[in-house]
């Protein structure tokens, strides 16, 4: 059995330990917001939180989150900062298809916690395990850094 903190909640399972983190989320836990792009961990569109650090769930058994905290896109978008992060990708043009947006909202959480105030290269390296084919990264890039600027004291 294998227990977590899943979205501020305790959790167990009993699949087997070489699970994917994203099969289990989304097949036992019927969370949809991390999505399988490339399942190598190349895209970033099914990045999760594990203890704070952005984490491709395609490339985690589950056997090694014994103990973790996951937050997924599903239980972080009930948060202050997701709707900031939110406003401000609407505002900057950030969003078209919304394919990879779970993972880069994840990412600039991650990036926004341990960084409240980053530069726009620690920003770009911040998001760069994360692809995004439609919108291109400098409006994703001006929408961090406002969210940044208009959460001052939120991370």
């Amino acid at each position: 059995m294998i227990k977590f903190i899943l979205n501020g909640k305790e959790v167990e399972t009993v699949a087997p330990a070489t699970v994917r983190l994203i099969d289990l989320l989304r097949d036992d836990f019927q969370l949809i917001g991390p999505k399988e792009g490339c399942g190598d961990g190349e895209c970033g569109t099914c990045s999760v939180l594990v203890n704070q650090l952005v984490q491709n769930s395609c490339l985690i058994p589950i056997g090694a989150i014994e103990g973790a905290e996951i937050i997924t896109i599903d239980g972080y978008c009930n948060t202050e900062q997701f709707q900031l992060l939110s406003e401000c990708y609407s505002e900057a043009g950030a969003v078209q298809c919304g394919y990879c947006i779970p993972g880069m909202i994840m990412a600039s959480e991650a990036l926004l916690s341990q960084n409240p105030h980053p530069t726009e290269e620690e920003i770009r390296e911040g998001i760069s395990g994360n692809l995004c084919r439609c919108t291109g990264y400098n409006m994703i890039v001006d929408a961090i850094d406002l969210a940044a600027k208009k959460g001052d004291g939120l991370w």
